[in-house]
């Protein structure tokens, strides 16, 4: 992140009136279970991803003095397609970029992530890559799993948001006011096998995903 206190303060303003604005007031985000969100960092936030709104959503719901831990993860060819989209995303957005298919050529894509998580910051993770179909759980992506057990005693808090991916769909520009709501699940930790996480984090967003299904909510 960036220490100059002009970008710093701009940042600021972006996520206290632009980015609350459209999520907390024009959409408008009904949250269950906010309790679980993290009170500070080293965490992650993992949710299934169907909107460019999903970041800015789950960052909203933090409070503004966590703000510059916060780091959502993006794919390096999708944001960085110029150079003030770049510059934005960066300054602004505060993403860490992630180099898809770089595993393949042995290179551990996690590092910057890692190296995140030991200062202390919370990541805003979307564990099944791109966006999917609205309110469609995508088949999950590796990263998740190895993380978590690269870093066991971070807490991997599950997400599951229904709505955005019809407020802001894939491929669209135009917002549609529409209720969404944030699932938070409890945390879970890579102490075990990769295979025992990757299980118990799907059936964990699957079960989060089940309780949109359900009118009595607590």
């Amino acid at each position: 992140m960036s220490k100059n206190p002009l970008i710093r303060v701009m940042r600021f303003l972006f996520f206290a009136v632009v980015v609350r604005a459209v999520i907390l007031v024009a959409l408008g985000l009904t949250v269950r279970h906010r309790e679980r969100l993290p009170k500070d960092g080293p965490a992650v936030l993992a949710a299934n991803h169907n909107s460019n709104l999903d970041a800015l959503a789950l960052m909203s719901l933090m409070p503004l003095k966590l703000l510059p831990k916060l780091r959502p993860v993006a794919a390096v060819d999708y944001f960085f397609t110029s150079k003030a989209r770049g510059w934005f995303v960066t300054h602004i957005i505060g993403i860490i970029p992630v180099v898809r298919g770089s595993a393949r050529k042995g290179v551990n894509p996690l590092v910057a992530c890692e190296e995140a998580l030991d200062r202390g910051e919370i990541l805003v993770l979307f564990p099944e890559g791109s966006r999917g179909d609205p309110e469609k759980l995508g088949r999950l992506k590796t990263g998740i799993g190895h993380l978590a057990c690269a870093r066991p005693d971070v807490p991997i808090i599950p997400v599951y948001m229904h709505g955005l991916g019809k407020a802001l769909p894939k491929g669209s520009s135009l917002l549609v006011p529409f209720n969404c709501t944030v699932n938070v699940g409890e945390p879970l930790h890579g102490t075990g096998s990769y295979n025992a996480f990757m299980k118990a984090f799907e059936a964990r967003i699957t079960a989060l995903a089940a309780e949109d299904k359900h009118p009595d909510w607590d």
